[in-house]
């Protein structure tokens, strides 16, 4: 896993998900800096494809099976960005590469959705660009909730009980699925609680990624429990 540099949830939340699987699997990371969400030129520049290939080598030394970008900058930037990105890490490494992303895109497709709900901490602009980018797959965002913040630091500094009141303050519109875009926010501890209440499909990003990671390496992301339903959709994606 390929991890913002100011990222304090993805990897215990994902490590506490690979638990399921046992010694049949392992996670492991590598960072490269990442300290600001915004559309700034100094906010852009952090997804340079540079400091991201010398941290994909350095997790290459593990021989792993797959090498991912833990996070969300291509639901903002574009999801070719993501592409290319994975693409170069393959070219560079050897190891099959994916993203947070690209397995949103594969379990959306998979699934056929087409209205979803967006819950983020971002920007206004950055919430904009998401809503469009998704348009671009076919995807209508019929409501969204953000905070306004650029951290990326800060993000994780939200309980899951705020996440909480943004899932459901989008879940009256009824869209088909939520998707928690933001892989420093703490959302994959109450999904499933809010599945059962809302019976809507609530879809956080470290989750998602977790469980395209797994069924993409052949384990079997069905054996977690506790994080989402999206452990248990292994057939929808794409």
């Amino acid at each position: 896993m390929l991890v913002p540099s100011s990222n304090t949830v993805l990897e215990p939340y994902t490590s506490a998900m690979f638990q399921a699987v046992g010694d049949r699997g392992s996670v492991h990371y590598a960072r490269f800096r990442v300290v600001e969400i915004s559309l700034s030129s100094v906010s852009r520049g952090q997804f340079d494809l540079g400091p991201i290939l010398e941290a994909a080598e350095r997790l290459a030394e593990t021989e792993p099976d797959l090498i991912v970008w833990n996070g969300t900058s291509a639901s903002w930037l574009g999801l070719e960005t993501d592409h290319r990105l994975c693409a170069a890490i393959t070219e560079r490494t050897g190891v099959a590469a994916t993203s947070t992303s690209l397995a949103f895109d594969a379990l959306f497709q998979g699934m056929g959705i087409r209205r979803i709900a967006v819950v983020t901490p971002y920007l206004p602009e950055i919430q904009t660009r998401i809503v469009a980018n998704l348009a671009l797959r076919g995807i209508s965002v019929v409501a969204e909730a953000h905070l306004s913040d650029k951290g990326n630091h800060s993000f994780a500094g939200y309980g899951p009980d705020v996440v909480a009141d943004l899932v459901r303050k989008v879940a009256s519109a009824g869209p088909e699925a939520i998707a928690i875009i933001c892989t420093n926010f703490r959302g994959a501890g109450v999904a499933e609680m809010l599945e059962a209440d809302l019976t809507i499909p609530v879809f956080d990003s470290v989750a998602v990624t977790a469980a395209y990671a797994m069924h993409a390496t052949g384990l079997d992301p069905s054996l977690v429990r506790g994080w989402g339903s999206v452990f248990q959709r292994t057939t929808d994606f794409i």
